[in-house]
């Protein structure tokens, strides 16, 4: 039963990964045609963005997920040994923050949203802390991951938090950018500076492949 438990958690870890590269690749492809301003209309980029909004939060779905079901995965494989109290509360957090997730997308240029947002970002702080310092001190002491691999992983995996996080952050000038596209029309006056941010934000979604790309090597090759 233990082990039916353990790779279940490992198909669930899985599927989590594939919705968040996945879901992140169909947000990059649909950034890309939104820049292509001569060959659509403005009206069909900003059904094309408002495509991008909803493919981004499979991603954002897998990314609060991923954080209680890797806990439980290493502890489930007799990878690391933490208590059973900071598991728990992992999964409280986990589903707070995807509820928070969800709930400022249905409440969308709300106060409410605004006020979810700012309390993902508190979590996201703490997580991505927890997570540097997990995989620092754990490559530094060996405690409490005694294993070199997944002590890089959870460094890398922090330092997604670090990437995603300056994504949203790079990604803050688009709504005013996109109100002025809206309001005046296209031109290189309303364009180029919303493009020129989209280039920024482009460096930082890059970053979170890359890491991405690593970490999961590591979680299946497992070297020595």
């Amino acid at each position: 039963m233990a082990e039916l438990a353990y790779r279940s958690l490992v198909y669930a870890h899985l599927l989590l990964f594939v919705l968040w590269l996945g879901g992140d690749v169909g947000v990059f492809v649909l950034g890309q045609h939104f820049r292509k301003r001569h060959a659509y209309s403005l009206d069909q980029r900003l059904a094309l963005l408002t495509l991008l909004v909803a493919v981004d939060m499979g991603p954002r779905t897998a990314w609060a997920l991923m954080v209680p079901l890797s806990l439980s995965l290493a502890i489930g494989g007799g990878w690391i040994d933490l208590p059973g109290w900071l598991v728990l509360a992992a999964w409280i957090v986990g589903l707070g923050w995807l509820w928070l997730v969800w709930d400022s997308h249905l409440h969308d240029q709300t106060p409410r949203a605004a006020r979810n947002r700012w309390i993902e970002g508190w979590i996201k702080l703490t997580i991505t802390a927890f997570y540097l310092g997990l995989g620092t001190v754990s490559l530094v002491t060996g405690s409490p991951i005694a294993i070199p691999w997944l002590a890089w992983k959870a460094l890398l995996f922090g330092m997604i938090f670090v990437a995603a996080m300056l994504i949203d952050r790079a990604f803050k000038p688009v709504g005013p950018q996109l109100g002025r596209l809206i309001a005046q029309g296209s031109s290189d006056e309303t364009e180029i500076p919303l493009r020129r941010t989209m280039d920024r934000t482009r460096i930082f979604v890059l970053m979170v492949y890359a890491l991405l790309f690593v970490t999961a090597w590591l979680g299946v090759v497992k070297p020595s």
